[in-house]
């Protein structure tokens, strides 16, 4: 499981450091891929092939679901660590995400997150945790 917050840079050639924290479950080979709301997600190969096998049972009739399939499958690349602990980010999925230079990986349970500093701000300020947990809780879930 993935956990926390770091804030690192991505350099002018699209490397991007990944906190020795999650390097370690993260293995050898896993998948970067576009995210929700404007981020990446970093998935490892048993989350990322779980995660393929979800979308292979989505019905190929519904146009949502292809729509949705294409926006991670498409934008999907597999990556590796090389000896400083970078990946690299391909133009597209750093222009996708907004990545320019201050970048946050946070850790959510099966994935990593990958965002530009500035949208991470925008999409995370938690001022309506309240109204959030009640809207989750009207649907079932209760923590």
């Amino acid at each position: 499981m993935f956990m926390g917050e770091y804030s690192h840079t991505i350099d002018s050639k699209g490397r991007l450091i990944i906190p020795s924290k999650f390097r370690e479950e993260l293995g050898e080979n896993f998948v970067l891929t576009r995210g929700l709301d404007g981020c990446l997600s970093i998935y490892p190969a048993a989350s990322w092939k779980a995660f393929e096998e979800k979308l292979a049972e989505l019905p190929l009739t519904s146009k949502d679901a292809r729509t949705f399939t294409r926006f991670f499958v498409s934008g999907a690349t597999g990556c590796e660590l090389d000896k400083q602990g970078r990946i690299l980010v391909p133009g597209t999925l750093r222009e996708y995400a907004g990545l320019e230079k201050d970048v946050i990986l946070a850790g959510n349970l099966d994935r990593i997150e990958v965002w530009s500093k500035d949208r991470w701000a925008d999409n995370n300020d938690y001022e309506d945790m309240d109204a959030i947990a009640k809207g989750l809780q009207d649907i079932g879930v209760s923590i």
